[in-house]
């Protein structure tokens, strides 16, 4: 039995904490991840470990970053900075599903440019 400190447990926990927050059911999201029903119920009890492949699949459900469930999953190390602002946003009651899409999608359009644009500002004080 995973102890609550399984990686694959606090995946699925994860996971079913965002779909909570994006009042999709279970059902819903098997379907909008192309999964089986009991298959994403597995995992999201940390009976299962999903492929990589599936993580995608679920992310793309969620509406999240595929990354942020790689790293969640041990697949990948955190990048520095930004770490869950995704999911924080994912998760703020007080917006809208326009609105947090719309965050999202510039919060990462930034972290694009950002990478290009660090070498510009490392003299920049203010």
């Amino acid at each position: 039995m995973p102890t609550l400190s399984d990686p694959i447990e606090g995946l699925g926990a994860f996971i079913r904490t965002q779909r909570e927050q994006a009042k999709v059911s279970l059902r819903q999201l098997a379907e909008l991840a192309d999964v089986s029903n009991p298959y994403l119920s597995q995992i999201e009890r940390g009976l299962r470990r999903p492929s990589a492949e599936i993580l995608a699949q679920i992310a793309k459900g969620l509406r999240i970053s595929a990354e942020t469930l790689y790293v969640r999953a041990g697949l990948l190390e955190p990048s520095e900075g930004g770490g869950d602002v995704v999911a924080a946003i994912r998760g703020d009651e007080r917006l809208n599903d326009r609105q947090k899409q719309a965050l999202i999608e510039v919060y990462q359009s930034f972290c694009e440019h950002d990478d290009s644009s660090d070498t510009n500002r490392q003299g920049d004080t203010g």
